[in-house]
């Protein structure tokens, strides 16, 4: 294999460990007693890992010159959290082994710069298209096998199809090229602040906390909720998580060449917005699975396409020494949609209902939209 498919194959093993338990997770916590606000923090905290690792981990990335180290780490950690659900089945012992799986999700910021440095600088937003879609084809994978072993064995197995995943990763990320350094980079307090006040760097940022604010309280949080409230049985609700990512598979190779070329990075975004807005907002008035599942195959388009260009755009204009910093820095900060969205969404459930939660979400979309069209200037 060349280097590009073995890492592509490593990717897409280490999303499927991550995500075949997810979308049952919120309806297992629930099974457990927990409120709609102790879903949103369980949910949520796989974020919050995230957000508080991904800087430093980049730094240090930086500092040692070095990627591939990092590749087994995270799937090990994975590996960890998938055996401590196993064996554990208490809310804390949720929130604590979905903090690991954040911990070792945080280590994506690795994956993404090194697998960049196999294309041209140029060429950043084609290189994040295509190992996003990698990202996609281990989360829909994850989800649809995921849900039709829990439908089948229990709640049980999902993990265990996790634990598999992580261990066959961890055996072919030893295989995985990286270009060799003949000396390290020292990132000094300079360098910190300059990346950090780096002002596109800190918009991208902020446009991917509310993406990540919207997407993590519906996709991975609430919806499987709202799809159970109509009958959706585990296949279902892994279906339905399938679904929400299978067109991301195709958007988002496509998000920085075709539609790019024909609209633009900006238009693209805005659109992408726009319809995960719409998608959001019909949740609630949806009352059959095949009519939710069809507005999460709209939805999950237009996020394949949103995400990668943001990601892309946070180090287009990073030197390469700092593009790792950078990508913590753009990484991290999402992290802070991801947990806390989740999270107030809960609370906001508890107080207000499922339907009111979702039509607030809708019009954060459309918020989002028209803070890209004045803040991107791509």
């Amino acid at each position: 294999m060349n280097k590009k498919t073995t890492f592509a194959i490593v990717t897409i093993l280490y999303w499927f460990s991550l995500y075949t338990y997810v979308p049952t997770l919120p309806s297992y916590a629930a099974s457990l007693g927990a409120s709609y606000k102790a879903i949103g923090l369980i949910v949520g905290s796989y974020g919050l890992s995230q957000m508080l690792v991904r800087i430093p981990l980049g730094i240090l990335s930086d500092h040692l010159n070095k990627r591939k180290i990092f590749i087994p780490l995270g799937l090990l950690l994975s590996l960890i959290s998938s055996l401590g659900f196993l064996m554990s089945s208490s809310i804390p012992a949720l929130f604590l082994y979905r903090i690991m799986a954040g911990l070792s999700a945080a280590t994506w910021v690795i994956y993404t710069i090194l697998f960049s440095s196999y294309f041209p600088k140029e060429e950043a937003p084609k290189a994040m298209g295509l190992i996003n879609s990698y990202n996609y084809i281990g989360q829909l994978s994850a989800m649809f096998l995921g849900g039709l072993v829990v439908e089948k064995f229990g709640v049980s197995s999902s993990f265990m199809l996790s634990l598999g995943a992580a261990v066959l990763g961890i055996l072919l990320s030893f295989n995985i090229y990286e270009e060799p350094k003949v000396s390290s980079t020292t990132i000094t307090k300079s360098d910190l602040i300059s990346v950090s006040k780096n002002t596109y760097l800190m918009t991208i940022s902020l446009l991917a906390i509310l993406f990540q604010l919207i997407n993590f309280s519906t996709v991975f949080g609430f919806t499987p909720i709202a799809a159970e409230k109509i009958g959706a049985t585990d296949f279902q609700l892994g279906l339905l998580g399938t679904l929400s990512i299978l067109p991301g598979v195709f958007a988002a190779p496509l998000s920085g060449t075709f539609f790019t070329k024909q609209f633009g990075e900006k238009n693209t975004i805005i659109g992408g917005f726009i319809v995960t807005a719409l998608s959001t907002f019909c949740i609630p008035l949806i009352s059959t699975v095949p009519l939710l599942m069809f507005s999460q195959i709209v939805g999950g388009f237009s996020r394949g396409l949103v995400f990668p260009l943001l990601m892309g755009l946070s180090i287009k204009d990073i030197e390469e020494s700092k593009r790792a910093t950078a990508m913590g820095f753009f990484q991290a900060i999402y992290g802070l949609g991801m947990f806390l969205g989740p999270f107030f969404t809960g609370i906001l459930t508890d107080f207000s209902g499922l339907k009111f939660s979702f039509y607030f979400l809708g019009f954060l979309g459309l918020f989002s939209a028209t803070l890209s069209k004045k803040l991107i200037k791509y």
